[in-house]
């Protein structure tokens, strides 16, 4: 799901006319309608919203701007959403048509959007955050790091950070922890789980989501990372013995507004959208706890186990030798790497927001 697609020449992008982008894009480019200086006039909205097909789009994203939007402004706003992946926009051009104004609204990946701006990773980094309320520290952490990169290189007023629920290990065979990963070939999405799984000795595999099941049929893997009831979904309950409850990554995202078509919408509008969005924000990251813990719940065969179908898999809890792996893995491979790809101006970051949370501090060249 979290796929890099490299934008190799943004120049390009740009030199577009809009009437050529918009064809290609879809109705869902359409921002702010044309009534919008009228004060009394509705306000139509088009969102690119996020991945199509999941539980953050369909439960949360879609009802909010078709229901809760038109609520919340007492029907002077009307807002269509659709998501990004089914409009005719790469994920790694999101952040480019914000800035462009083309995509007024929308929500971006980080780890895509990381392809373009490494330093937009910085908080779904793998190792970094083995639970939620991990996660939950990184967020609050960087969030004002992220709004200033946002604000001065795009053009992108940050509305809302959301959350996929979190991404574990499945394996055919009983482990143990990391340490019980070398020599097997683990399924990945990221660079930066690669880069992990090739520290633990291990062979990292790149697969679509939807092929992980016959990736294990076929043994062209041992093991994959992916969410633990999206797993379930997939039948890995069947196909897999033993699962970890510490997460490898999350897969987060953003919701923004180009800065010209934020300032557009009359302040009252704007401050109910801001409000009703923080509600929505919460609830994301609520549903991805929920959807973790029931997948752990229901991989295991426990009464908790509601929307999935019961397995009979061991699942993992975290031990003191995987939490002092993990602090090795983000001070010696992750964050190296990561600073590699992000250059010398990233050690300053963390260390002036991430270093103490964490307990590693970066050296300065």
């Amino acid at each position: 799901m979290f796929i890099f697609d490299i934008i190799m020449n943004m120049r390009s992008i740009m030199a577009r006319t809009r009437s050529m982008l918009l064809p290609i894009i879809g109705a869902v480019l359409l921002g702010v309608g044309p009534a919008m200086g009228e004060e009394s006039a509705p306000i139509h909205l088009r969102i690119a919203g996020g991945f199509g097909g999941v539980t953050q789009y369909m439960r949360y994203e879609a009802p909010f701007w078709a229901t809760e939007v038109p609520r919340l402004t007492k029907g002077r706003v009307q807002a269509a959403i659709a998501p990004f992946d089914r409009s005719g926009i790469r994920g790694s051009d999101m952040l480019g048509l914000m800035r462009l104004g083309v995509v007024p609204f929308g929500t971006v990946s980080l780890s895509v959007a990381a392809g373009d701006e490494p330093e937009l990773g910085a908080m779904d980094l793998p190792a970094l955050n083995p639970d939620i309320a991990t996660l939950r520290q990184s967020r609050d952490l960087l969030r004002p790091r992220l709004e200033a990169i946002l604000h001065d290189r795009y053009s992108i007023k940050l509305l809302a950070i959301y959350t996929y629920p979190a991404q574990v290990l499945f394996c055919r065979e009983p482990f143990k922890g990391l340490a019980d990963l070398a020599g097997r070939r683990v399924r990945v999405s990221s660079v930066g789980q690669s880069e992990m799984i090739e520290a633990l000795n291990a062979m990292p595999v790149v697969i679509p989501f939807a092929q992980i099941p016959n990736a294990f049929r076929d043994h062209t893997v041992e093991c994959a990372i992916t969410g633990s009831l999206s797993g379930n979904a997939l039948g890995l309950q069947i196909l897999t013995s033993a699962m970890s409850r510490q997460a490898i990554s999350w897969g987060v995202s953003f919701f923004g507004a180009n800065l010209g078509a934020w300032a557009a919408l009359p302040s009252e509008v704007r401050s109910q959208l801001q409000q009703g969005l923080t509600t929505l924000e919460g609830e994301i990251w609520q549903a991805a706890e929920r959807e973790t813990e029931e997948g752990f719940a229901c991989n295991a065969g426990l009464p908790q186990c509601v929307r999935g179908e019961a397995g009979r898999m061991i699942v993992l809890n975290d031990t003191p030798q995987d939490q002092r792996r993990r602090t090795q893995l983000l001070r010696d491979v992750v964050l190296p790497r990561w600073i590699e790809r992000c250059g010398e101006d990233c050690v300053a970051i963390w260390n002036r927001y991430m270093a103490v949370a964490r307990g590693i501090i970066l050296a300065t060249n």
